[in-house]
């Protein structure tokens, strides 16, 4: 059998096994509604209760403060729009980044609509925006401000600590939200004075369509659905309680023995990178402050789509970039916006890390890789 080296984890990931077992109990024995008053929706409830209170404690904010969703396109949904038509009383302006999320730029665009204003800040080359920066951005109108935690595609870390410090300073009522999806489990999490932040199940060994958004107390929303009222009122619809335990088993995983699983992740960067700068010509955009999960290369003179499938036949799995719009056949946003140049971007891959990467796993791919590269290359026009 061919071995398979998966390295697409910013897409999605494998379940891990103890998630699946934790799980497994809520679609068979425990499967009651939440929502009922007999022993069966009692032990569901209770499910949802301490999952609760394991993913509060793991992100450090209250149990009352943990909203759970179907991952984090509604996640980021539900804190953009739900904030800003809440506070369209008291202002209309809206600050975030040109690197942005999907979720969060065309919620962003859909208030721009409904008469928002919104301001989408330049980034650095390395994909970093300063909290000066966005303080400067700021409006006696500024109700919202949104930067994520970790580029999907860069992997760069943005200071929302001190983003979030900074807007605080300013106006102590502005709602600062962020996008954590690619952060829980591959960096340190901080959320000082960030009032909303998204998370999502399947980036981090849990199934698709579960997720959380923390809702900061005091922070007022307008929910996307009109139902039971469960989740505090803001996210009606039966809780997917299978799903909910397997999303705090999973954070539990992640969080585990953290500095050390970031120790490893350093490592497997370090041997995949002393590969890829063997490679003739390949450029390495990820910057030196980005999570050690995501490693995002250039290889001019040949398409990243033939050299992906080059490497598929390999056995080895990588990606153009972000999972929602590689489909779509139009150039990463997020790399036009640091500015590289279109054939650059062209032949951009992104390689990302999980728990379960190995150094065995990283030598093949970079094997795999060099082969690849040396074939195409000799066949691109680019490179003759």
């Amino acid at each position: 059998m061919r071995r398979e080296v998966y390295l697409d984890n910013n897409a999605t990931t494998p379940v891990a096994p103890e998630v699946v077992e934790a799980m497994a109990p809520y679609w068979r024995e425990h499967f009651g509604n939440p929502s009922s008053l007999h022993r069966k929706g009692v032990e569901a409830e209770r499910a949802v209760r301490v999952s609760r209170a394991t993913i509060a404690r793991l992100l450090g904010v209250k149990e009352s403060e943990v909203i759970f969703t179907s991952g984090g396109t509604e996640g980021d949904n539900l804190a953009i729009k739900g904030a800003a038509r809440a506070l369209r009383r008291r202002g209309n302006h809206i600050v975030t980044t040109k690197i942005e999320h999907p979720a969060v730029l065309e919620s962003c665009r859909d208030l721009e609509a409904e008469g928002f204003r919104v301001t989408y800040l330049d980034v650095s080359p390395e994909g970093w925006v300063t909290p000066e920066a966005v303080e400067a951005a700021l409006t006696p109108e500024t109700i919202l401000v949104s930067v994520m935690h970790v580029n999907n595609e860069l992997g760069t870390i943005l200071p929302i600590a001190e983003i979030a410090e900074r807007v605080k300073r300013r106006n102590p009522e502005i709602v600062v939200h962020s996008d954590g999806v690619q952060a829980v489990g591959k960096t340190r999490v901080d959320l000082r004075g960030v009032d909303l932040y998204t998370i999502s199940g399947h980036k981090i060994h849990a199934p698709k369509g579960t997720g959380a958004l923390i809702v900061r107390e005091g922070i007022r929303l307008v929910p996307l659905f009109s139902g039971g009222g469960q989740e505090r009122g803001l996210r009606s619809g039966t809780e997917n309680v299978a799903g909910i335990v397997g999303l705090a088993r999973a954070l539990e995983l992640m969080c585990e023995n953290l500095e050390e699983n970031l120790v490893r992740f350093r490592t497997l960067r370090e041997r995949f990178l002393e590969g890829v700068r063997r490679l003739p010509g390949a450029r390495i955009n990820s910057p030196e402050r980005s999570v050690p999960t995501t490693v995002n290369v250039s290889f001019p003179g040949v398409p990243a789509e033939v050299l992906l499938h080059a490497l598929e036949e390999e056995g080895v799995f990588a990606s153009t970039g972000a999972a929602c719009a590689s489909r779509k056949r139009r150039r990463s946003h997020v790399l036009e916006a640091v500015r590289l140049p279109p054939e650059i971007i062209d032949s951009s891959l992104r390689f990302s890390f999980s728990r379960y990467t190995t150094v065995d796993d990283i030598e093949w791919a970079v094997r795999a890789l060099h082969r690849a590269w040396e074939r195409l290359a000799v066949r691109s026009p680019a490179r003759r």
